[in-house]
């Protein structure tokens, strides 16, 4: 061991070689953000070992550890998922971190500006993920804007971004400048804009990190939480891959089918020889295209079925 390198210890707990490889690793997203793994508790045997002991005698039909994992995901059986526990340090703009704080089953440790000076950084956005607002749902985006206009987006964000940490600078007054105002970092920090890049510590356990894939990671999550997302899928997946493998058929919801109970009806429909179309206007009437929006969504799932 060479001098100022860290030492290291054997341990008795479980370690997954592929978790160990990515350890401390940082994942870059966006322009200036990232996420890493930082510590990890527990493995698929973890799960399984928990479930045995939940499950006592229940459990002897199931022949093997992968048969038990994607028994409790298929069954919603989640308690066992909770003894493994993820630790991530992520850094991400402001919008994107009071999206994911919805998410409050987890423990949090963000950066604070009453101690700390921010740093000139905030998200500017590719031309490629610049669009105009969706016509058909109220909190996502449309089609791409032209060229032109997402530069012109980028110019307008970039100015006033620059002009808020300015401001934030000079409210700061770190020089000491006399006849100048040198106000408390909790209040210089108050104008500075959403795309302002901010950073925590994010610890939680499997069971409910994987509801926060499953929406985080859906082709309707906002863009830049899902880049986030995707990138915690790869570490999960490395930490515990059965369980992540039975995630995906089970719990992901491009890869899964819930039907509602006028769902069924319309189901029931189709199969008696009704077209899907005419199947979703008699269950789910409406005035545009005369079908509903639970309508529109009823042929979307089809979709992926056909």
């Amino acid at each position: 061991m060479q001098k100022g390198e860290p030492q290291k210890f054997l341990t008795g707990r479980p370690t997954v070689e592929a978790a160990e490889e990515i350890l401390g690793k940082p994942y870059l997203c966006l322009d200036h953000g990232f996420v890493r793994l930082v510590d990890y508790m527990g493995d698929d045997a973890s799960i399984v070992q928990a479930a045995r002991v939940s499950y006592g005698k229940g459990t002897k039909s199931v022949s093997d550890d992968r048969g038990l994992i994607r028994y409790l995901l298929r069954h919603d059986h989640n308690t066992p998922l909770e003894m493994v526990e993820l630790k991530f340090h992520a850094k991400m703009p402001i919008f994107v971190a009071r999206q994911w704080v919805r998410h409050r089953t987890a423990s949090i440790n963000e950066i604070s500006g009453r101690y700390s000076i921010l740093d000139r950084e905030f998200y500017v956005p590719e031309p490629q993920v610049i669009a105009a607002q969706s016509t058909t749902n109220k909190q996502g985006r449309g089609e791409v804007v032209s060229p032109e206009q997402a530069e012109e987006v980028r110019e307008l964000i970039t100015r006033e971004s620059d002009r808020a940490y300015d401001t934030y600078q000079e409210l700061l007054n770190e020089k000491g400048e006399e006849g100048k105002p040198k106000l408390a970092r909790e209040l210089a920090r108050m104008n500075l804009t959403l795309n302002s890049y901010t950073q925590w510590y994010w610890k939680t356990d499997l069971h409910n990190l994987m509801h926060f894939l499953k929406l985080r990671t859906d082709k309707h999550a906002q863009y830049e939480i899902r880049v986030f997302a995707e990138a915690m899928a790869k570490m999960t997946k490395a930490v515990a891959p059965i369980a992540y493998e039975a995630f995906e058929d089970f719990v992901v919801m491009d890869n899964t089918l819930k039907l509602s109970r006028l769902e069924k009806r319309a189901l029931g429909l189709i199969l008696g020889g009704k077209s899907a179309e005419e199947a979703a206007k008699l269950v789910f009437p409406g005035k545009k295209d005369n079908l509903s929006g639970e309508g529109r969504e009823f042929l979307e799932k089809l979709k992926g079925v056909v």
